[in-house]
């Protein structure tokens, strides 16, 4: 019998550096993949990106709706108990042998407190992380209700065992979501900048800005000051919209009032290979994005991170980190542009943590005896 394995996804970010795993689980011999669809993908807010999951011929067996009304801190809470009870029905139903999260959102720690009561073992990918802000106390939160870890580095394994997890329970597999990206920039540099109606002889950023929930407040003019910058400098843009977070009106307004400038392009969402090829194309990418410390080494593109939201995550070479400071982004922005591309050397994985994730999904002992966790310490 297939041993039945359930992904939660709640982002575009999320299943797109799953894509390959969760392909890989659904052809697998050994296994049954499930997914629980909730948060942004069900949102026309948001690209209604449940349609990839569809279009990639990923099963979706259970959707569990969220309140997009304001992006409050107060709303990211009160849908944690909607998710909670919502994930505790769709386990339930599909009846999984494991439940399967990746990060720092709050989808996947309500998935994991789910699980947890349910008596269904997690395994948690991309745990041991840091960043200093509220997502590292969601990410240690669900490392500590997960009974697998599938890290990325040495530092996260080191860090997870220090927090008391078995180690012999903590698998160094790399990041997911490096693995075949190089063959997915499928689209040149002169295609993306002519579809887009930018000049393909002068730069070009890449812009993803999420808000800070801790610094909600300032999240409009942080972004604010990112794009006035860049176009002060001549620089083209491409500006994702931000996730659901508390503070994400403010920098979606920002990015709204100047989407009209003719040097700037607003996307609410890339398909995965869209984003792939625009991450390595740019001449620089900026904001505070994950995919700006742990994928845009794989082709070497400068990054400016901006603020505390990756505050102590490990850093390849193309990073440089300034605060929100017009001045200081000016600044970083002439340095990445002078020294232009770096090698493509990424700590966070090798290209072969899919088949490793899942070969330990396929034979991982699921013994209940996990279920009577104890901290190693």
């Amino acid at each position: 019998m297939k041993r039945k394995v359930c992904y939660v996804t709640g982002t575009r970010a999320d299943f797109g550096l799953m894509r390959s795993t969760l392909t890989a689980l659904h052809d697998s011999q050994a296994l049954a993949l499930s997914m629980v669809v909730t948060g942004m993908h069900l949102s026309d807010k948001y690209g209604n990106t449940v349609n990839d999951i569809k279009a990639a011929g990923l099963p979706v067996d259970a959707v569990v709706d969220v309140d997009f009304g304001s992006a409050t801190g107060a709303t990211m809470a009160r849908n944690l108990g909607s998710m909670v009870t919502g994930f505790v029905d769709a386990f339930l139903d599909i009846q999984p042998d494991l439940v399967l999260v990746l990060g720092d959102r709050g989808e996947m720690l309500a998935a994991a407190l789910s699980a947890l009561h349910l008596n269904i073992p997690v395994a948690h990918i991309h745990g041991g992380e840091r960043s200093g802000t509220i997502d590292e106390s969601i990410r240690h939160a669900i490392s500590k209700l997960s009974h697998f870890h599938f890290v990325s580095t040495g530092g996260s394994r080191d860090r997870l065992v220090r927090m008391g997890e078995q180690a012999a329970n903590v698998y160094l597999t790399g990041a997911p979501g490096l693995d075949g990206i190089e063959a997915l920039a499928l689209h040149s540099r002169e295609k993306l900048l002519k579809d887009a109606a930018l000049d393909p002889s002068r730069p070009v950023a890449l812009m993803v800005y999420h808000p800070v929930v801790q610094e909600m407040e300032s999240a409009g003019t942080g972004a604010a000051g990112i794009i006035d910058t860049l176009l002060a400098r001549g620089i083209q843009l491409v500006a994702l919209k931000p996730n659901s977070d508390a503070g994400s009106d403010q920098i979606r307004a920002a990015l709204e009032a100047r989407a009209a400038h003719a040097d700037v392009r607003v996307v609410t969402h890339f398909p995965r290979d869209l984003f792939v090829s625009w991450m390595a194309a740019a001449d620089l990418m900026i904001g505070n994005s994950s995919a700006g410390i742990i994928e845009a080494a794989s082709f070497g593109t400068p990054v400016i991170n901006i603020g505390s939201r990756q505050n102590l995550r490990e850093r390849n070479a193309n990073v440089s980190d300034v605060s929100v400071d017009p001045a200081a982004i000016e600044k970083a922005v002439e340095q990445a542009l002078a020294h232009g591309r770096y090698d493509r050397h990424n700590i966070y994985g090798d290209g072969h943590s899919v088949e490793r994730i899942v070969r330990l999904l396929e034979t991982l002992p699921l013994d209940p005896s996990l279920m009577m966790k104890s901290n190693a310490y």
